[in-house]
């Protein structure tokens, strides 16, 4: 990986981070292209600069992390599905990771899903301020272990989540935000901590550069990306995003298939 390559993923995550979109599916297909899939540093980078995007939120938010302590209990409760899935998981989760034809069609299937959502949840629109109890927490923690297949996105799934309790958009979507924090925080760590005992090799000065630049570039990029979301979504919904998902990836499913571009497996 060089800087310039380095730079262009962390725009990538800065931006489709919190869009419904997939981030892990969109660095997976530009790692490819990019011709440094195959590099072990890759996998770290893409997980690591998460945490950078994610500290955005913080900085966003702040305030709503220094409110009371049932915030964090709720996030604890909303957090604790995806520990436990991740545990459980982990094998078939790194066995899948880097396969773009599930990338593609998690895409079009999540895609397709997003076309209907603002019909389903029209009726939780108009929902203000409601509370959100530990069984709430509990069911929208549920909804972000369908983002361990790869191209699913974390966001997607934890808004709709979000929503099927009674959340607005915005509401849905800034719990999600929320729990990004704790859930990719938690990402972040494991994966430095295995990397480092698996290829310590991979440590050396420049690549311990390229994440600290990775994450502050993708954290200023998702400063700029969480607000244009939030606005868009509450105005428009989500039908763009299920779009542009479906024409993804069908694109990637005819390179596959039908152009014979040997993208099964990163």
């Amino acid at each position: 990986m060089n800087l310039i390559q380095a730079i262009i993923l962390s725009i990538i995550e800065g931006i489709t981070e919190f869009l419904p979109v997939s981030s892990t599916g969109h660095m997976i297909i530009a790692s490819y292209f990019m011709g440094i899939s195959n590099q072990e540093f890759t996998k770290l980078f893409t997980v690591a600069i998460q945490l950078g995007a994610i500290l955005s939120v913080v900085v966003l938010y702040w305030k709503r992390f220094f409110k009371t302590i049932d915030f964090y209990y709720t996030l604890f409760i909303a957090f604790v599905p995806i520990v436990l899935a991740g545990l459980l998981l982990k094998k078939f989760v790194d066995r899948v990771l880097g396969d773009v034809t599930i990338v593609a069609v998690s895409l079009v299937l999540g895609g397709i899903v997003l076309l209907f959502v603002d019909k389903w949840f029209a009726k939780t629109e108009n929902n203000e301020d409601i509370t959100i109890k530990p069984k709430n927490a509990f069911l929208v923690g549920l909804f972000q272990i369908i983002a361990l297949i790869p191209g699913v996105s974390r966001s997607a799934a934890t808004i709709i989540g979000g929503l099927s309790q009674g959340m607005n958009k915005k509401m849905a979507a800034e719990f999600a935000f929320f729990l990004a924090v704790p859930t990719m925080a938690a990402a972040t760590f494991l994966e430095l901590w295995q990397s480092y005992k698996k290829t310590p090799e991979v440590f050396t000065q420049s690549n311990i550069l390229y994440l600290i630049l990775g994450s502050i570039i993708a954290f200023m990029v998702a400063l700029v990306a969480i607000r244009s979301f939030i606005q868009y979504l509450t105005k428009h919904g989500f039908k763009v995003f299920g779009i542009y998902r479906i024409i993804l990836g069908l694109l990637l499913l005819i390179l596959i298939y039908v152009i014979k571009i040997p993208l099964t497996q990163l």
